[in-house]
């Protein structure tokens, strides 16, 4: 046994907390309403419970999950001394910290607790079969008991925390996000590459909601700078990242120096750019008496225009089109850029109400594959400008409108003609398109991008403004295309994310996670390519691989690459899953 002087403090508290009696196991089998108990016979599976080594009390609930199920398990822990507890239920994912956690309220170190999953696992894939899923039931349950018998209870790990963010990307989203944080007392570094403040915002000429976007973004831009705990860095850009949640050092190029920051958590709000449409629908080439702009060149014309003669709207000395046509879907939704941007259809028709008000004779047409007006609001745009004689046209993707000689040619599929324009105008609905430097911020960062190059969000309906490392968030269209009002709401939601971190006395996380025996490691390092969170380090000195617990998911790659099994994971030690592999 290795000397005490050698153990560090987590192997101390293990030693200290080690249980020598013999386990008294509880079995609380749960009907989850028809989910589990329609498929299944429940009241057979307690039966059978009874029946297994250690089990000293079972109970069937029908909804262990409910107030009244929480109840019965704190209950059964005291009066029956329970030092294990097995529920056999629905998803671990969804549902373990939940009954962990009342373990713990009950005294019950929450590491002695095992969660079986008999709802996903076996009657949801087993509907129609219910004396089969009984038994598979049945079988599932004698593991989580095997393996429950040899838990041993853990302390949780803590780490200190740095009230510091840093905010890269001052767009409205990582505007909004500073101004949250910075009502909440914390201090904030911003980030922003280029020399102004604002984002692709600055282009815009109005809101989808209503009023100017330079009046909104300049009363934002004003707040944000007269703020003493916002510390603005224009033409600055992030160059290292390292540390973890609570605990990052990252150092930021600007101008004058290599400013070096430490941060407790990280908010990316880096925005898109709209897609430039080389060659798409005759954009970039001659085309006679028409233009050929995209939308985001429009919304400029319209911000200059309102620059000029400060009243909004149209200058008639450069714009008085009598026929105006926007084309949706260009540059998107096909075989090199599959996905919608969601947002081009509301911006075509706010700007084609736009034309259409201040010039009532101009005839606007909308040419589109099917329109994303998603929301009440966006719903009632469309409603309004079909009002105002806004006409909207259905072209089949299969076939195209083709622009030739600043004519356009569509097939209308619903009258079943083709159709010649003659525009003034022709508007491309282009969509947004993920920065040229995502990707090196996300290598940076060691955060991933979907198959488009957006950042990807650790779940798109558990956590959408987080990153599957832990304190780092993501807002505005770096996560994908999103509206101004959009934009806001997330930089604002990725705040409340970060004060649930930074305002806790410290930072306590799971002790499931990987340790490695220094004196069975051989430093061969396969466990270093095999961490995908960076967690483990090779020390020179001692010729040993060491594992920091706060980076560490607890993910198990190690553990199953390791040569000379120097490499655990706590929680699934070869033990415990020997003993389910027996018990099955």
């Amino acid at each position: 046994m290795m000397d005490k002087d050698k153990l560090d403090k987590n192997k101390l508290n293990q030693e200290r907390l080690k249980i020598v009696e013999e386990p008294r196991i509880g079995v609380f089998v749960c009907d989850c309403g028809s989910n589990i108990a329609g498929h299944l016979d429940c009241p057979d599976v307690e039966e059978f419970s009874k029946s297994l080594p250690h089990v000293v009390y079972t109970k069937e609930n029908l909804y262990t999950c409910s107030e009244a199920g929480i109840v019965e398990i704190k209950k059964a822990i005291i009066e029956h001394k329970l030092n294990r507890v097995v529920v056999a239920s629905c998803s671990p994912r969804t549902h373990h910290p939940l009954f962990a956690s009342s373990c713990a309220e009950a005294g019950l170190n929450p590491y002695l607790f095992e969660m079986v999953n008999i709802r996903d696992q076996c009657s949801w894939v087993h509907m129609g079969n219910r004396e089969n899923a009984t038994q598979k039931a049945k079988n599932l349950i004698r593991m989580g008991v095997a393996k429950a018998a040899g838990l041993e209870p853990r302390e949780e790990i803590e780490s200190s925390l740095i009230r510091k963010i840093l905010v890269v990307g001052g767009g409205i989203a990582g505007l909004s996000a500073a101004q949250a944080l910075s009502d909440m007392g914390l201090e904030i570094v911003l980030v922003e590459k280029t020399s102004q403040l604002g984002g692709l915002l600055r282009q815009v000429h109005a809101l989808d909601t209503g009023g100017l976007a330079k009046e909104r973004l300049d009363k934002i831009i004003n707040d944000v700078n007269l703020r003493a705990n916002i510390t603005c860095l224009t033409r600055a850009k992030l160059t290292e990242t390292s540390g973890y949640i609570g605990n990052f050092e990252v150092k930021i190029q600007t101008p004058d120096s290599l400013l070096t920051e430490k941060v407790g958590a990280i908010v990316v709000a880096t925005g898109a750019v709209p897609l430039i449409p080389e060659g798409v629908f005759g954009y970039g080439q001659s085309q006679g008496s028409s233009s050929v702009i995209t939308l985001m060149e429009l919304e400029q014309k319209l911000k200059q225009n309102l620059e000029k003669d400060g009243k909004g709207g149209l200058d008639k000395s450069d714009f008085n089109p009598k026929q105006v046509v926007f084309i949706q879907c260009a540059g998107a939704r096909n075989n090199t850029r599959k996905y919608c941007s969601r947002i081009c259809c509301m911006i075509a028709v706010k700007n084609a109400m736009l034309i259409k008000e201040k010039y009532p004779l101009t005839d606007v047409r909308v040419l589109y594959r099917d329109m994303q007006m998603y929301g009440t609001q966006k719903e009632q745009m469309l409603w309004d400008a079909r009002g105002k004689g806004v006409r909207f046209d259905v072209y089949d993707p299969q076939n195209i409108p083709k622009v030739t000689e600043g004519k356009v040619e569509f097939f209308q599929t619903v009258t079943g003609e083709t159709l010649t324009l003659d525009p003034d105008l022709i508007v491309l609905s282009t969509p947004l398109i993920p920065r040229s430097s995502a990707g090196q911020l996300a290598n940076l960062l060691r955060v991933p991008t979907d198959q488009n190059g957006f950042f990807l969000e650790a779940h798109a309906k558990l956590r959408p403004l987080d990153f599957a490392a832990d304190g780092i968030f993501v807002a505005g269209s770096g996560r994908y295309p999103a509206t101004a009002t959009e934009a806001r709401t997330q930089g604002i939601g990725v705040a409340s994310r970060v004060a649930a971190i930074l305002f806790k006395e410290k930072l306590v996380k799971s002790a499931i996670v990987a340790r490695i025996n220094p004196d069975s490691c051989v430093g061969c390092m396969a466990c270093l390519s095999m961490c995908p969170y960076e967690a483990i380090t090779y020390n020179r000195e001692q010729r040993v691989c060491e594992i920091n617990e706060v980076l560490c998911k607890g993910c198990g790659n190690c553990a199953a690459t390791c040569p000379s099994h120097s490499a655990l994971l706590a929680g699934y030690k070869p033990e415990q899953l020997l003993a389910q592999i027996g018990a099955a």
